[in-house]
């Protein structure tokens, strides 16, 4: 008998030889046992996963003449005849080369003539999607009621291209893939059958190389065993198979992990001179990445289809990656998996990969620099002089603010003339009839309005006096509302409401937006309550003591900035030089 190869000598004869698809096999053989097999199937699934070889033992199993458990035997006359390709009962189509209108109607004629030897007439057609519009469209009508004796059985690859109308009237049966362990399996079968010696590495790389199809993995065994002959080793098969060595992907995480750039672009060259295709290069170095990622955030090597050697250099080699590490590696490989089919200069590029995971610094949560950023906020404000509560006197008691009963207002006395020295923010003197101890400072609070009995009359003059020390208060509570609040200055009180000059229309409907946040730290401030009015002053040289200043306020004023503690710390933490 002339050479078959293993996919034709080892195809299952029986449901129960079908690797990876028992649902399909228990559905099936259960539906002849209780009499309630359907008159259309559809089988649908990859390449090599059984769809045909399944077509076919269905239809032995429904034309057997001495089935066994509902299984065929293989031995009768039908079932040799269906076996050798010879049964007039049993039609084979091939859906690509038989697409038109004119086959199908040649096909609804057929239908009609009973079966000769077994029970049914069955139609397997293979690759159906191919079948063009109109075809399908003849086929609906016999497909919904064909004869009693009628059978038909679709398979195709693409049921996406399968109309809906065709559809409906089968029976639909999704195919998987085969893992790589039951072609691990199947293979290993076969092997001992026909007396051949193969490791467990060269079973594990043929079986993955099949990617899901029991044909491809046996095409693959064949072309193995024509290399290696009887005997068949790792290195061997990764020489026929051209399979980049596992090793060599290690190589490639030790090189990122060490950033060792030099390393890296060294093994690119190994690549290239080796003569390995950099496509399945990259496709082996993204499932390595992808490996360590299961093993990193499972903490389970078995996950992950390798030999136990492999898993455990997966484990050690995972220790030295986070996860965020690895995703971000996988991104970059991913990427250049896309850029690399339509780049004339592949080696280029897998070179600048390489360069940048090797340069790639650890990740950061975005947690962690919130914390950063928060940390560096709170050393700025406490280094700042601006912060620190006012000096007070060694030994001395701190004046306490005087309780006034009901009814009653307390002694309040007013500096009659601006103190010298720059004041903290939001400054309040109070004194008692009987001490008159170093002015204290409180913080502004949108709460902290003044009390009945401490209201006194204020002048534009005192206004104006204090006017700066308002605004770096502002400026430490809300930076931004005190930007706004400095190019504006007092002008005149009118009543009880503030006129506050502002150099256009913007700033002024502004200050309008924030009159709920400024009116009780203005009253505060001031021991006072007071309205205010923003109105636009068109003076050259508004400023914050007034209008009327000279334009050369405006350059004082920068020279005064520039001298803030803040503004200082600012530029020796960032190294920044003044403009």
């Amino acid at each position: 008998m002339s050479y078959q190869v293993t996919a034709r000598k080892w195809r299952p004869m029986v449901f129960d030889d079908v690797i990876g698809q028992t649902h399909v096999s228990t559905t099936l053989r259960n539906a002849l046992t209780s009499g309630r097999l359907a008159h259309a199937f559809i089988f649908t699934g990859t390449r090599g996963c059984g769809k045909t070889t399944t077509a076919r033992i269905l239809a032995r199993a429904v034309n057997c003449l001495a089935p066994k458990n509902f299984e065929p035997c293989n031995e009768c006359d039908v079932c040799r005849e269906i076996i050798e390709g010879r049964s007039m009962d049993v039609i084979e189509i091939d859906g690509a080369s038989n697409r038109g209108v004119d086959e199908i109607r040649n096909l609804r004629e057929s239908v009609r003539y009973t079966p000769t030897r077994g029970a049914k007439k069955v139609y397997i057609i293979d690759e159906v999607h191919m079948l063009t519009k109109e075809a399908f469209n003849a086929l609906l009508k016999t497909l919904e009621e064909p004869p009693s004796h009628v059978l038909f059985i679709f398979a195709t690859t693409e049921i996406h291209k399968v109309p809906a109308t065709i559809l409906s009237r089968c029976q639909r049966y999704d195919f998987r893939r085969i893992a790589v362990d039951e072609i691990m399996g199947r293979l290993r079968f076969i092997a001992g059958e026909e007396a051949i010696t193969i490791d467990e590495d060269s079973l594990l790389m043929i079986a993955k190389k099949g990617d899901g199809s029991m044909r491809d993995a046996q095409s693959i065994f064949d072309q193995v065993v024509s290399f290696c002959g009887m005997t068949i080793e790792a290195r061997q098969v990764m020489e026929a198979l051209s399979i980049v060595d596992a090793e060599l992907y290690f190589r490639v995480s030790d090189a990122i992990a060490a950033r060792d750039t030099k390393g890296g672009l060294a093994l690119v060259d190994d690549v290239v001179r080796t003569g390995y295709d950099l496509k399945e290069f990259l496709s082996g170095l993204s499932e390595h990445l992808r490996n360590l990622l299961i093993v990193k955030t499972t903490g389970d090597s078995r996950l992950i289809e390798e030999t136990e050697q492999s898993r455990r250099r997966y484990r050690e080699t995972a220790e030295t990656f986070t996860v965020h590490d690895l995703l971000r590696l996988i991104h970059t490989v991913t990427e250049l998996e896309s850029d690399i089919r339509y780049s004339v200069q592949p080696r280029f590029k897998v070179e600048i990969a390489i360069v940048q995971m090797t340069k790639m610094e650890d990740s950061v949560k975005i947690d962690e620099l919130l914390a950063q950023l928060d940390a560096l906020k709170k050393k700025l404000l406490s280094d700042s002089p601006l912060n620190a509560q006012a000096p007070r006197t060694a030994g001395a008691p701190q004046p306490a603010r005087p309780q006034s009963a009901p009814g009653e207002s307390g002694p309040h006395v007013r500096p009659s003339a601006p103190v010298a020295e720059r004041r903290p923010a939001f400054t309040v003197s109070v004194s008692t009839a009987s001490a008159a101890p170093p002015p204290t400072t409180s913080a502004p609070s949108a709460a902290a309005e003044p009390l009945p009995g401490h209201i006194v009359a204020v002048s534009i003059d005192e206004v104006r006096d204090r006017w700066q020390g308002f605004v770096e208060g502002i400026m430490q509570e809300r930076i931004n509302i005190g930007s706004f609040v400095a190019k504006c200055s007092p002008l005149e009180i009118a009543g009880d409401s503030l006129r506050i000059g502002c150099p256009d229309q913007f700033h002024a409907s502004s200050l309008l937006q924030f009159k709920e946040y400024l009116t009780p730290r203005l009253n505060t401030y001031y021991s006072s309550r007071l309205s205010y009015e923003p109105v636009v002053h068109m003076t050259s040289g508004s400023g914050a003591n007034g209008a009327g200043a000279p334009a050369t306020r405006s350059a004082a004023r920068t020279a005064a900035e520039l001298d803030n503690p803040i503004i200082k710390i600012l530029f020796r933490d960032f190294e920044a030089d003044p403009l």
